[in-house]
């Protein structure tokens, strides 16, 4: 039976400087601290200066530990590299997904093409917690193309939906969460109306990236707000009142203790210590940009 969840909460998309680059973080927010089993989530539309190699443009090295780091790509591209010895682009409609685990250090910059392109980035990165049993495994980095997510079409052709992960009738994403999550971008075009079903024990959200749509019968939310959704349904009802892009995501809630600083997220003040010991002593390993 398809019962629509109501809101929770509803919050923006603040605008912010994340170490010199323009970015707009829907959470945390002030009211809403995470949304187990999501951490953070940051949408960024970026103009890659033409005066800037592009090797040193973007996000250089930096480490992770306990968490799965996801870019969204929806614009121009991110080459990714790692101390694992991982080194791929991925552009417009891929995801890049790692699964950081014991630890990792990885830089994002703007691939080599970007200016053939336009020079300019958007992309949404997610955290996802990882369970405390999965915390410590070996890290592991999945590149997604758009050509390799399947996507779901509706019936009218107005609502055209990405499964990254989980499953949306009957199709499977690509990518396997160490916990189950849903991840899904949607787009519609104006008049469309989709019910997106999932687990009544997760947790949901969806972020508007740009547009209007209507949730259930009643809020209507644009661009740059997020809604976070009661336990007290089977889905999500959408209605696009403009063309839209959304991100929506759900998850089964690990319920475990946080413990997170910085580029680190662990369950006990102990393990983060730990986490900062074991990268000073390069035990994440070493990343060398050719």
């Amino acid at each position: 039976m398809m019962k629509t969840r109501t809101i929770q909460q509803i919050t923006y998309g603040q605008p912010m400087d994340m170490g010199g680059f323009p970015i707009r973080q829907a959470l945390p927010s002030r009211n809403v601290e995470m949304l187990d089993p999501f951490l953070l989530l940051h949408h960024a539309e970026l103009t890659v200066s033409k005066n800037i190699d592009v090797k040193n443009a973007g996000v250089g090295p930096h480490p992770h530990r306990g968490f799965s780091p996801v870019s969204f790509i929806f614009k121009g591209g991110v080459h990714h590299r790692d101390s694992r010895g991982n080194d791929n682009v991925i552009y417009a409609g891929g995801t890049q997904w790692m699964n950081a685990g014991m630890g990792v250090i990885h830089s994002e910059r703007p691939p080599a093409d970007i200016h053939e392109m336009g020079s300019v980035q958007e992309l949404i990165q997610l955290w996802i917690n990882t369970p405390a049993k999965h915390k410590m495994d070996a890290p592991v980095y999945i590149p997604l193309t758009a050509a390799e997510t399947p996507v779901v079409q509706s019936d009218d052709q107005l609502t055209r939906i990405q499964v990254i992960s989980g499953e949306l009738n009957g199709i499977k994403g690509p990518v396997q969460p160490l916990s189950p999550v849903n991840m899904f971008t949607v787009r519609m075009n104006k008049g469309g109306q989709y019910f997106i079903p999932f687990a009544e024990s997760h947790n949901a959200f969806i972020y508007v990236l740009n547009g209007i749509v209507q949730l259930g019968d009643a809020e209507e939310i644009e661009e740059f707000y997020m809604a976070f959704f009661n336990k007290d349904g089977t889905g999500i009802a959408l209605t696009a009142l403009e063309d839209s892009l959304l991100l929506v995501g759900t998850g089964e809630p690990l319920k475990e203790a946080v413990a997170a600083h910085g580029p680190f997220v662990m369950n006990t003040q102990t393990e983060l210590m730990e986490a900062f010991r074991d990268y000073q002593l390069g035990k994440m390993g070493v990343l060398i940009e050719e």
